[in-house]
């Protein structure tokens, strides 16, 4: 244990943001990293309670009362090489994951949890700091080729993690660039992409082959081609708005906003966004950075409570009122709002009708923009139903036993694709455990 009564003299210090009215003028991220000592002192908070339900709530299983005492001890590279065991990205997930470690925390129970994300990317960046975090190339090569297709979180973790196997992980990435939705659905305010180029840079160095603008045409070819292949192409299939004015000029997907933000400018607009999500609230600070008139982000559910109902007791993830950083930021929240119809002037948006789910009351709300951020349904998988031959579930996910193997021989699934849109981290984890399956596959061949 870190600090005997850390957990007592020691209050959470709050996330490191810059100021809203600063932060909205540029697209630089919203947070940085603690100082050590003040992150030394965060890490003396962990109580190293006996069961560390910190990392079974991680789905990764980070040691975390670990590396919270080697940072408390001083030894930062103890607390790398702890956190490396585990997770293939630290200074993605220090910066973008929900967090659902510090919601099992136990020191969540009666007081706020501890720090525990700020403290993982705290350590990344002290280990690449330091270069302790530099490439390792296996010492002998299988012979093995293994084809995986997505570069997003699941495709690198696994590309990552049978490339130290020894097998030639060749990675196939149908965008310009690698890095998936870390890339092209993070925006840069939470993710500054310098932090995805400098890992893609390690993976490459290692040996991990990436292919880009390699859009898979023949999947029994790829199939053929390689002893074996995962697929990690996510769960981009978007959920649809189905309402009267729908194909009108100024409704755009949430995921095509994003991507395509300088084609969808909103500047000087009234913006509304569908959607009161992860998702949303990307498109809520992306609007608010391009100079958007009013932002309002609706979404169907009520508000949730401020606190745990009865029924969401801890571990479990809690059900409460949040307020993202672009929340912070600007713009209005609105709940329980069933959008009914969106209202058109010459083939162009103007106004958003709805109805209030809880009274019955018609709303009607004028907006320029209005951007579906209303989740994903699954993956693009025709072409593999058709050409590979494989299964889906009841959800349209690629079907997967519990070794990542598809229906089809050789072929494995991890990630979105998988289990539908998930969390980053999830993505890593199924990405290292598929990794672990197909590495036994092909050994025992």
């Amino acid at each position: 244990m870190g600090k005997v009564d850390g957990f007592l003299t020691t209050a959470r210090a709050a996330p490191h943001r810059r100021p809203a009215e600063l932060r909205v003028l540029d697209w630089h991220e919203v947070e940085h990293e603690a100082a050590p000592a003040e992150a030394r002192e965060q890490a003396g908070r962990c109580m190293d309670c006996g069961v560390p339900f910190c990392t079974s709530g991680c789905p990764l299983g980070n040691p975390i009362p670990d590396f919270a005492d080697a940072v408390w001890r001083g030894d930062w590279r103890a607390a790398s090489e702890w956190l490396a065991t585990t997770n293939e990205f630290p200074e993605m997930t220090g910066r973008i994951c929900p967090a659902p470690c510090e919601a099992a925390c136990v020191l969540a129970i009666n007081d706020a949890a501890v720090a525990i994300e700020s403290l993982e990317r705290a350590i990344a960046e002290r280990a690449f700091a330091e270069g302790w975090i530099a490439p390792r190339p296996p010492r002998a090569r299988t012979g093995r080729r293994v084809a995986i297709v997505g570069s997003g979180p699941a495709g690198l973790a696994a590309a990552a993690a049978l490339n130290r196997a020894g097998h030639t992980a060749i990675v196939h990435e149908a965008a310009a660039e690698a890095g998936g939705l870390l890339r092209r659905g993070i925006p840069d305010f939470k993710l500054d992409k310098r932090v995805v180029d400098r890992r893609l840079a390690l993976l490459v160095a290692e040996g991990v082959e990436l292919r880009c603008n390699a859009r898979i045409d023949d999947w029994a070819a790829l199939r053929a081609a390689h002893d074996a292949v995962v697929i990690a192409i996510g769960a981009e299939r978007p959920r649809e708005l189905a309402v009267p004015g729908r194909e009108l000029r100024g409704v755009v997907l949430a995921m095509d906003y994003l991507v395509q933000r300088d084609a969808h400018d909103v500047r000087g607009k009234r913006v509304v966004i569908l959607g009161g999500g992860d998702t949303g609230s990307d498109c809520l600070g992306t609007a608010l950075r391009q100079g958007a008139a009013s932002v309002a982000q609706l979404e169907l559910l009520p508000a949730p409570p401020m606190v745990r109902a009865p029924d969401n007791a801890w571990p479990a993830w809690p059900m409460v009122f949040r307020t993202s950083s672009s929340q912070e930021e600007g713009g209005q929240r609105d709940f329980a709002l069933r959008t009914t119809r969106l209202v058109g002037e010459a083939g162009r948006l103007v106004a958003l009708d709805g109805v209030r789910v809880d009274t019955g009351e018609r709303v009607a709300i004028p907006c320029d923009a209005a951007i579906l951020a209303l989740g994903f349904v699954g993956p693009d998988a025709r072409p593999l139903v058709d050409q590979l031959g494989l299964a889906l579930d009841a959800r349209g996910n690629v079907l997967c036993d519990a070794a990542f193997a598809t229906t089809a021989p050789g072929v494995f699934c991890a990630g979105d694709a998988h289990r539908g849109a998930s969390l980053v981290v999830w993505a890593i984890a199924e990405g290292r455990d598929c990794a672990r399956h197909v590495d036994a596959y092909l050994r025992a061949r």
